[in-house]
């Protein structure tokens, strides 16, 4: 009688390894169909808010080092729309991006070159991203 139960035991313990093997094939098998590009923009484009958070808490804010993180900002924001097809052609979509777009702009064409006019403009861009994110982030 003890055989029996291990052989259920055992053949249990099989059982559970295989699935737990097939469905992280599964898993994988669907990540792997995913686009990366939406959350790859997004992490680099939270990167570079971070920086400037960053500089921002260093006392950094001088334009030599608030203008690169502005660029790299302003050309992601150029792929928005590429990056999320499904929400190209709704136009509070398309605002808000453009809307993203003017405020880096902005912040390009008159740099912040003190940290209280930096933290206003990181408002000014935080509140563009806000606009988008309580639409579409899922």
């Amino acid at each position: 009688m003890a055989g029996t139960g291990a052989r259920y035991f055992f053949l249990f313990l099989v059982g559970l390894v295989i699935g737990a093997v097939a469905s992280v094939m599964g898993m994988r098998a669907l990540q792997a169909r995913q686009d990366p590009f939406p959350d790859a923009l997004m992490h680099v484009q939270q990167w570079h808010l971070g920086q400037l958070k960053t500089n921002l808490e260093a006392n950094r804010c001088n334009a030599t080092d608030t203008l690169p993180h502005f660029a790299a900002l302003r050309s992601t924001a150029d792929d928005i729309e590429a990056a999320f097809p499904e929400n190209r052609d709704d136009a509070r979509f398309t605002k808000a991006a453009g809307g993203l777009r003017a405020a880096l702009d902005d912040a390009r064409a008159n740099p912040p070159l003190n940290c209280p006019s930096l933290g206003k403009t990181m408002e000014t861009i935080g509140g563009a991203c806000k606009a988008c994110h309580q639409d579409f982030r899922g």
